[in-house]
């Protein structure tokens, strides 16, 4: 029975002294993931508050480096090789930092990722690009610290940040083009579907690249099917209206228009419509 009781009172130390208190981080890790065009961008990194603080100018002195963030330094992952304020870098992880000024900031890329905020020795060789950029006043206070990739477009977007009341706006570019390019042309050379070519004539018809060519294509993906959906036949008008062809195209937007209103969707109703005023033939 004293063994039993001294085992259990054993026990109970063993939990009291593994117990520990579990709070909040001051600074929440955050992670951002975001396909631009065909390229995966990753942010990882800690969001500090303003927390009734002055940030820019005292706790983040102006011509000082500054870690873009807190704790651990904040790191940007590319899949593929991509443009950084128009500098080329190869597709991997790198360390953001930046040198707040009251109107001109720089933004650096480190290649470096492994440090508790900035590195005990700044390195220039791992210095990969450096983008000088403008800050922006903004007329609302912003608590907490914040990354995030916006405007967004097929070849590329902006890496921006808010804080306190400053904003600003990092251009990158993915190689977009060349990989939807090397695509098309690996599939239209081999056994293309009708899909394949609808693909590669609304892609040239976003990019605004040859109209005659996205025609060939668009004509060969609707005459594969027998029924083609209304939202082919919508894309098929916009690339004759883009091509000169306005006849073909009002043609095509009507087929559109009554599949449209077979299938019951308003949207595309509406699209043909607006189209066909724009065009004049209605």
């Amino acid at each position: 029975m004293k063994k039993l009781l001294l085992f259990a009172v054993a026990l109970c130390l063993s939990f009291t002294f593994q117990a520990q208190v579990t709070t909040p981080q001051p600074s929440p890790f955050s992670k951002v993931e975001q396909k631009v065009g065909l390229t995966d961008i990753t942010l990882e990194y800690s969001r500090p508050g303003v927390k009734g603080r002055k940030i820019f100018g005292d706790l983040v002195p102006f011509g000082k480096l500054w870690r873009f963030g807190a704790n651990k330094n904040t790191t940007i992952t590319f899949s593929d090789a991509f443009t950084f304020a128009g500098q080329n870098v190869k597709a991997g992880s790198y360390a953001i930092y930046a040198i707040p000024g009251e109107s001109l900031w720089e933004i650096y890329l480190y290649s470096d990722t492994n440090n508790w905020g900035n590195p005990e020795t700044w390195d220039e060789s791992k210095v990969v690009a450096i983008a000088k950029v403008e800050s922006y006043p903004v007329p609302f206070n912003v608590e907490t610290f914040t990354l995030d990739i916006n405007n967004i477009s097929n070849g590329g977007g902006t890496l921006e940040m808010i804080w306190e009341k400053t904003y600003l706006a990092v251009p990158i570019e993915v190689p977009t083009d060349d990989k939807v390019l090397a695509s098309i042309n690996d599939a239209l050379n081999g056994t293309p579907t009708s899909n394949d070519y609808y693909s590669a004539a609304v892609y040239y018809l976003q990019e605004n690249k040859d109209m005659k060519q996205a025609k060939e294509w668009i004509d060969k993906a609707i005459g594969m099917e027998e029924k083609p959906q209304f939202w082919k036949l919508r894309q098929q008008s916009l690339i004759y209206a883009k091509d000169g062809d306005t006849k073909g195209a009002i043609e095509i937007a009507k087929k559109s228009l009554e599949a449209a209103k077979e299938a019951g969707n308003d949207d595309y109703v509406k699209l043909n419509m607006d189209s066909l005023k724009e065009w004049g033939a209605m």
